[in-house]
């Protein structure tokens, strides 16, 4: 079992950068893959970023050139760094873990989750 905890959200304007932070603790001595997903109110939840445990990453196109995800597998954390927002961006965001090496872009690829944290950008 793993556990997932999110940090870093909180209420922008937009333009402005936010870091998302992902903890996890357990048992972390497996490889994981890690992505972070969002979703807005009324709308499915849908992928933003990826990172497995090379460091090789993917994102969701309308992320890309904005956002970056870098993972620490010393400390078992895993960042979003968040720039340029705009309100589209606005929605609760989730860390999501999968035993495995290789990256996983579908929510029904993770089998763990955390509780999500709120971001919110103000036009």
């Amino acid at each position: 079992q793993v556990q997932l905890v999110e940090s870093g959200g909180g209420f922008v304007q937009a333009g402005a950068s936010l870091r998302l932070s992902c903890a996890a603790s357990g048992r972390t001595s497996v490889g994981y893959a890690m992505g972070w997903f969002r979703q807005a109110p009324g709308k499915e939840r849908e992928f933003v970023a990826a990172i497995d445990l090379n460091g090789e990453s993917s994102y969701a196109d309308s992320v890309k050139d904005r956002f970056g995800i870098a993972r620490n597998n010393v400390k078992d954390t895993v960042n979003l760094q968040m720039s340029s927002l705009r309100p589209e961006d606005t929605a609760v965001y989730y860390c999501a873990a999968k035993v495995g090496l290789r990256l996983a872009l579908t929510a029904e690829e993770y089998e763990y989750w955390g509780q999500g944290t709120q971001v919110t950008v103000s036009s």
